[in-house]
């Protein structure tokens, strides 16, 4: 019982999680990539630091064959001019600064592959720094068409400011006309009053007109009056 509620939970938490991902989803990206760009930056410092000191045991190398060729030559002329003990001490100076120069070219060697490596991780770390940036800026425009596509699909069923304006102007369009209402009220007073029995007396012939008629115009001008 306590196994299916533990698995029940910890399904529930998953999904949880999994929608606050898709929420959050480009703020994350970007968290990421800062997390990625300082990462980035500690790998530089690291192989500045790195170059730094290759250079400098080049620079001391240089040193120690510059001394044991001076030393050399030295110790050539001491035995020469039969100083044999001055020539002794040349040479095991020599051997010293050989040694030296040998753990030198050792460190200076194992710093060169270590700047190698890192200089490949950080050139590739740049490159994959460079495409999420570019994935993010495509995540926010498809996020942005997602945003709009969901108020369109708003919109088109029918909850939107659009559908209601439509519905106010269908009511307003669908009210009576007041101004054809008054002039049904001015008709419906004059019947009460029996001011237009006269006009209508006219109209079935009896009488002359009470009105000039747009007939009555035209007959007049196609006589020259």
């Amino acid at each position: 019982m306590f196994g299916t509620l533990k698995t029940l939970i910890t399904g529930a938490n998953a999904r949880a999680e999994e929608r606050v991902r898709d929420i959050y989803s480009i703020e994350l990206i970007e968290q990421k990539i800062r997390e990625a760009q300082a990462g980035l930056q500690a790998a530089k410092a690291t192989l500045a630091s790195l170059i730094q000191r290759s250079r400098a045991e080049g620079r001391q190398i240089e040193v120690l064959e510059t001394r044991v060729k001076d030393m050399t030559a030295r110790a050539k002329e001491a035995l020469k001019a039969g100083r044999d003990d001055m020539a002794g001490e040349a040479a095991q100076a020599i051997a010293g600064m050989e040694n030296e120069l040998t753990l030198r070219r050792e460190t200076a060697s194992r710093l060169d592959t270590r700047i190698l490596r890192l200089r490949q991780s950080v050139e590739a770390t740049n490159r994959r720094i460079i495409d999420l940036k570019q994935g993010a800026i495509a995540a926010k425009a498809v996020r942005q068409e997602q945003n709009i596509q969901k108020r369109l699909n708003t919109t088109l069923a029918g909850q939107s400011p659009i559908g209601e304006a439509e519905e106010l102007i269908e009511r307003v369009l669908s009210r009576d006309d007041p101004f054809e209402q008054s002039e049904i009220l001015k008709e419906i007073d004059q019947g009460l009053s029996n001011e237009d029995i006269g006009d209508r007396l006219a109209s079935a012939g009896f009488g002359p007109a009470t009105k000039v008629t747009a007939e009555d115009v035209l007959k007049r001008l196609s006589k020259g009056k």
